[in-house]
């Protein structure tokens, strides 16, 4: 593996995942591509509302292959950190093909065995090159499509930027096709939500993870005192615990395409966090980039 830069930079914000080739079906019945993943629309929504540069990176592995490249030219043109984003030598991105249906809701089928990020917690090296952060982003999605050593290796290199002073924000995106297990799934997610500062869940996943109601779900996060939680809840907006009366909503003015809805809330909740503003105007923030996000075709809106 090779890195792009040695630069040490000081970021506010650095989230760890994988980003893949997404392709959608065109009006002539071809394919057109572009570049998502959870982590990556988390790292591009926030680096657009910060707007200076290195605010925000993204680390993972890529390839060499021309897909890599484009991925690569993207996040660039995006204005992210790249000195993280390192060069794997056999493994090439992941490619994805989405589809929605009327209601946006979306329907995926995926070509990740070889994807490079999947290595990404092998190599201590490439964890101990990561720059220092305000707050490190990284969801359950990672977690899931690494090996049982490499959990362990991502979960040591938190705990010890956490001893530094980095605040651990983590999202249980539940995808039980990427886990060999649910009791496998529920392992890393509970040690993550044990480790985590900044909880960014939302309460579909939740509930499907741990076979708990809304109200239980509620009252478990209630338990820890968080730095900052944001249990997501859809159209009917985010819940929160700092607040004595829950925030008014507006509804999304159309949904056109649910992907990347709860990417885009994590971006403007944890901005909102890192420029210390209240927890009103955090939730608003994430809530209404959301609804933008979701009224436009894809993960990545046009800026």
């Amino acid at each position: 593996m090779t890195a792009q830069t040695s630069d040490t930079a000081r970021l506010k914000l650095l989230c760890i995942g994988e980003a893949m080739a997404e392709l959608r079906r065109d009006t002539q019945g071809g394919f057109d591509v572009s570049f998502a993943g959870d982590c990556f629309n988390t790292a591009i929504y926030a680096a657009r509302l910060f707007n200076a540069p290195k605010a925000v990176g993204f680390a993972s592995l890529i390839g060499h292959d021309p897909l890599s490249s484009g991925l690569f030219e993207l996040a660039t043109a995006e204005g992210l950190y790249t000195g993280c984003l390192e060069r794997h030598q056999n493994k090439n991105i992941g490619v994805y093909a989405v589809a929605t249906d009327p209601q946006g809701e979306r329907s995926f089928h995926y070509w990740r065995n070889q994807s490079a990020a999947r290595h990404i917690g092998e190599d201590a090296g490439f964890l101990d090159r990561l720059p220092r952060a305000e707050i490190i982003y990284i969801s359950a999605i990672t977690m899931a499509i690494l090996g049982s050593a490499g959990r362990q290796t991502i979960i040591r290199f938190l705990q010890t930027r956490q001893k530094e002073g980095c605040l651990i924000a983590f999202d249980s995106n539940y995808r039980p096709s990427l886990w060999e297990s649910a009791d496998m799934a529920r392992d890393i997610i509970a040690e993550m939500w044990s480790l985590a500062d900044i909880a960014l869940p939302s309460i579909d996943d939740e509930q499907a993870i741990w076979g708990e109601t809304k109200e239980q779900v509620i009252a478990r996060f209630s338990q820890k005192n968080w730095h900052a939680c944001a249990i997501k809840q859809a159209e009917n907006g985010p819940h929160s615990f700092v607040l004595a009366q829950q925030v008014r909503y507006p509804r999304a003015a159309k949904v056109v395409d649910t992907t990347a809805a709860g990417d885009s809330f994590n971006a403007g909740y944890l901005h909102a966090v890192l420029t210390d503003l209240p927890e009103a105007e955090r939730l608003m923030a994430g809530h209404n980039l959301a609804a933008e996000v979701i009224g436009v075709r894809g993960a990545i809106m046009p800026r």
